[in-house]
């Protein structure tokens, strides 16, 4: 069981209101990411979940029983930080085991969940080795580990691939998504990186400014967000906004379109000149210059037959349109 209850929850430090009254259901089992730039709760909110900080005010609730003021090592979580907290003297098997020993766990049932979460991870090599002999992406599993022999109710992730590069934090997602997958546990991950939040999540809850804007699960945010924002953070490259005359034409204030809802025509209503160019293999993002509406960024295919340079009209497909009103609402 992992279920998990947020009612209210408000956290201010000092004359500043850092989380704005926070509610939020996560069911038993389901992998819910946190997402939202830097600076906008949800770091703090994982924190209050963890009982590292405490609420100014409402509830929290995990399994059905209100932990409010229950300490963290007694909440059933187990959290993997952003940085990777080893301890450089002891072994893989010691640094995955050590909380176990200080609980006054069974060596014999110490070792059986060791054993169990390096095999999860594929660390059984590894066990014998010390941070200092291991790579980033390894130390990671290693925390992750430690977060798996203590069985927890609830897996708390704060920005764990943070300080990996690109590849190891593709294989480390991957392998993320597969342990959630054998455990059948509740987790909750937080990450500024919204491809993080697409890939891996159930549903995503997506944070500005110490409150809730959006919470669904990953195509629907991107295929129907509720507002500007949502809109805008949620999608790479991010969604192209138009205002003026083009949106009051169509009965809106901003009108919204995807790069890859925009096609090439010579007849198109929208004229501009390219101004960058980006191949990246199967994709190839074009940039275009359109007079009152700023610069537009159109997915086309691997192939291009345009240059920097060149004036080209462009077409949205009109059922992709997106409109929103003058307070940033989808209409």
């Amino acid at each position: 069981m992992g279920s998990l209850v947020l009612e209210k929850i408000k956290k201010s430090f000092g004359s500043v209101d850092v989380i704005k009254g926070v509610d939020l259901t996560v069911q038993d089992g389901e992998f819910v990411v946190f997402v939202g730039p830097s600076g906008c709760g949800k770091s703090t909110l994982l924190r209050i979940i963890a009982g590292l900080e405490e609420q100014t005010s409402g509830h929290l609730s995990i399994d059905g029983r209100r932990v409010d003021v229950t300490p963290p090592a007694k909440r059933g979580i187990a959290m993997v930080f952003q940085s990777y907290a080893l301890y450089p003297h002891l072994d893989v098997r010691r640094n995955m085991g050590l909380a176990l020993e200080q609980e006054g766990v069974p060596k014999a049932d110490i070792e059986r969940r060791v054993t169990k979460a390096a095999a999860m991870l594929q660390l059984e090599t590894l066990l014998a080795r010390r941070p200092a002999e291991l790579s980033g992406g390894q130390r990671q599993r290693v925390a992750i580990g430690r977060a798996i022999v203590r069985e927890p109710s609830l897996f708390l992730f704060d920005e764990p691939l943070s300080n990996l590069d690109a590849a190891l934090r593709v294989g480390t997602r991957i392998e993320i998504a597969k342990l959630h997958r054998q455990l059948g546990a509740t987790m909750i991950y937080v990450t500024h990186d919204q491809v993080e939040a697409m890939t891996l999540a159930d549903r995503i809850v997506v944070f500005n400014g110490g409150k809730i804007e959006q919470v669904g699960r990953p195509m629907e945010l991107y295929h129907t967000p509720a507002n500007l924002f949502v809109a805008g953070f949620i999608g790479s490259p991010t969604m192209n906004f138009l205002g003026g005359d083009y949106a009051a034409r169509l009965g809106a204030t901003t009108l919204g379109i995807r790069p890859e809802h925009l096609r090439i025509m010579g007849d198109g209503p929208w004229q501009g000149e390219i101004i960058h160019i980006e191949y990246l293999g199967s994709d190839t993002m074009i940039y275009v210059e359109v007079p009152g509406a700023g610069t537009l960024t159109v997915r086309v295919g691997e192939d291009v037959a345009h240059a920097i340079g060149d004036t080209i009209k462009l077409a949205p497909l009109e059922a992709k349109i997106h409109r929103f009103d003058a307070a940033g609402v989808a209409l």
